[in-house]
């Protein structure tokens, strides 16, 4: 049985246990390591902590990719949003024929349940629908314990496939600390058959390649270009982030034009296994517990 399985099952046996019980079993055998929530001293412990005193409504409505949209739209502008095509509670409500030949289909509450379209006639329906269904069926949170996917309404949602050069484009995602953008993970070729031209590295706000993950020591040359505007994205991500104390904000950049992604409050659920021990701890030293104990919110 391979780790992912191993994963899985662990994961469906360990669901009915309690958030914390089942947080700290899991971190052990996801991270590695032991978990001190009381004390929290790294990035992944800290969003662990976050789970239990940092509580409130604004967390559900940019964790849910439908709703996060007016936010997008009141924060930075409708511009910036990629063209939704249509929502739907029921995959078989969705009239294929009104769609254009590239659409992406995804669930709003997850991060699963997504099909990526590009062309109309090579598509398998059968396939699809298995997979949006499973994932309408699903509850987000039971997997890392975020409190802010709990009750999220299941939907379908349509945009348009927004390409660079016919390709699906690269993601920038940019880690933000107390509402300051710092570094920025870019995610390249993620969705490639060949999962070993997938690259996941991070930059410096002067675009200097930083070797954060676990393996990067040996990249000699990432070569992955500065995306035109870049600056305004940093600018963007201190916008989104500002109602926050720690957000990811996740933006795709093609030929200068800036679209949003996402908001992460969680990445990788506080389980990030990928960064190293390094990494976790000076990311979690930019993070101030005193600070967040004048703030912490709970519903």
């Amino acid at each position: 049985m391979n780790r992912e399985k191993v994963m899985t099952f662990v994961k469906k046996s360990l669901k009915i246990l309690p958030d914390k019980t089942y947080i700290k079993l899991y971190y052990r055998f996801r991270v590695g390591r032991k978990l001190n929530i009381d004390n929290p001293t790294s990035l992944n412990e800290k969003l662990q902590w976050m789970k239990f005193n940092y509580r409130f409504p604004l967390q559900s409505i940019v964790s849910d990719k439908l709703l996060v949209r007016d936010y997008v739209k009141d924060k930075i502008g409708e511009e910036y949003l990629i063209p939704l095509l249509g929502s739907w509670e029921k995959y078989d409500d969705i009239d294929f024929s009104q769609l254009p030949e590239q659409f992406v289909l995804k669930c709003n509450h997850d991060s699963g349940g997504l099909v990526v379209c590009t062309n109309k006639e090579e598509i398998n329906y059968v396939k699809s629908k298995s997979k949006i269904e499973k994932s309408l069926k699903s509850n987000f949170f039971y997997i890392g314990r975020e409190y802010q996917y709990k009750n999220i309404k299941p939907m379908i949602l349509c945009e348009e496939f927004i390409s660079d050069a016919g390709k699906i484009p690269m993601d920038y995602k940019i880690y933000c600390f107390n509402g300051v953008p710092d570094v920025t993970l870019v995610c390249k070729d993620r969705f490639s058959k060949n999962t070993h031209r997938a690259s996941y590295l991070y930059y410096d706000q002067e675009w200097n390649f930083v070797p954060l993950n676990k393996g990067d020591d040996t990249i000699l040359d990432p070569k992955i270009e500065k995306p035109k505007n870049f600056e305004k994205m940093l600018e963007i991500a201190k916008k989104l982030s500002e109602d926050f104390v720690f957000a990811r904000i996740d933006l795709y950049n093609i030929k200068g034009k800036i679209y949003f992604g996402e908001i992460t409050l969680s990445p990788n659920s506080g389980f990030d296994a990928d960064i190293k021990y390094e990494t976790d701890i000076m990311f979690g030293q930019k993070l101030d517990i005193p600070y967040w104990n004048d703030i912490s919110r709970k519903i």
